[in-house]
């Protein structure tokens, strides 16, 4: 059980590192507005991301949050991991997707974690 912590705090942090540092640059940096008018994506969903991505990553590594919103923000997390790789293979192919299927695999490894933590059945 000890080691199963160890490993969900290691991998959450990874993955909530991840999520501010996303909605950092989604917020600040001017390649990412270029990138966002790339996929034809407006600018205000670009700034929605980026706060949303800000808070969820709080919300995954704040203890004493209910486990219900943490696992509504695994929802939302895993769906902008796979919306992007859609977005990515449907606009520039499949050899730019790496970097949603390695956060979708760190997501991944953290919410099978925490449902072993908090000793909630996994599909």
């Amino acid at each position: 059980m000890k080691r199963d912590r160890i490993i969900y705090w290691i991998v959450t942090g990874l993955l909530s590192l991840s999520l501010i540092l996303a909605g950092y640059m989604y917020l600040t940096s001017p390649l990412m507005v270029a990138g966002f008018r790339h996929f034809g994506f407006p600018a205000f969903f670009r700034k929605e991301l980026g706060v949303a991505k800000i808070i969820g990553a709080f919300i995954l590594i704040i203890p004493g949050i209910p486990i219900r919103i943490k696992e509504w923000v695994y929802v939302a997390t895993a769906i902008v991991f796979i919306s992007a790789f859609i977005a990515h293979t449907s606009v520039d192919g499949i050899t730019t997707t790496l970097s949603p299927l390695i956060s979708f695999a760190i997501w991944a490894v953290s919410f099978v974690f925490f449902n072993r933590i908090n000793n909630l059945r996994t599909v």
